[in-house]
């Protein structure tokens, strides 16, 4: 069976930067399950699977464009420390949920200072080239349930938490 839309692709990956830093890894987890064609995965990925089968093994080189993006400088923001709970506590690196126009959002502190909070809405792969070492493991056509909450269910996907019958 061939990665197609609406499919159930499950993968195992290991993720590097261009100078072979691991950034991310499937090992020793469950592989990662998606919908294929509902951009549940980065573009460049998703478009590279496409058509490929279970046991198929391959390295995806992803630009930014077709990974996280470019860089925004428009992205970063200075922010009133007063709009913050708990100011004293905000230290670099830590990381906020927000809402804005297009949805929930991460941003990152970046520095501090005793008037404002910079924070950085860019996603933190935003510019980089990134390589994939994939193995796909499972293909499967998507159930209706599946497809209409949006996720997988079960092994590597989204468990509602209903009782087994029986």
């Amino acid at each position: 069976m061939q990665i197609a839309n609406n499919m159930v692709v499950s993968f195992e990956y290991t993720l590097t930067d261009k100078e072979g830093n691991v950034i991310d890894s499937s090992e020793g987890r469950e592989p990662l399950a998606y919908i294929h064609g509902t951009g549940s995965i980065i573009p460049g990925l998703e478009k590279e699977m496409e058509g490929k089968s279970v046991d198929h093994e391959m390295k995806v080189t992803v630009s930014p464009e077709e990974g996280y993006g470019e860089r925004d400088d428009q992205a970063i923001q200075d922010i009133p420390r007063d709009r913050f709970e708990n100011a004293d506590e905000i230290t670099v690196g830590m990381q906020f949920h927000t809402q804005n126009e297009q949805g929930v959002q991460i941003v990152t502190v970046i520095s501090t200072t005793d008037e404002s909070i910079q924070v950085d809405a860019n996603h933190p792969l935003a510019g980089e080239t990134l390589s994939f070492d994939v193995k796909i493991v499972e293909v499967r056509e998507a159930s209706q349930e599946e497809l209409d909450h949006g996720h997988i269910h079960g092994p590597g996907g989204h468990d509602h938490g209903e009782e087994a019958e029986g």
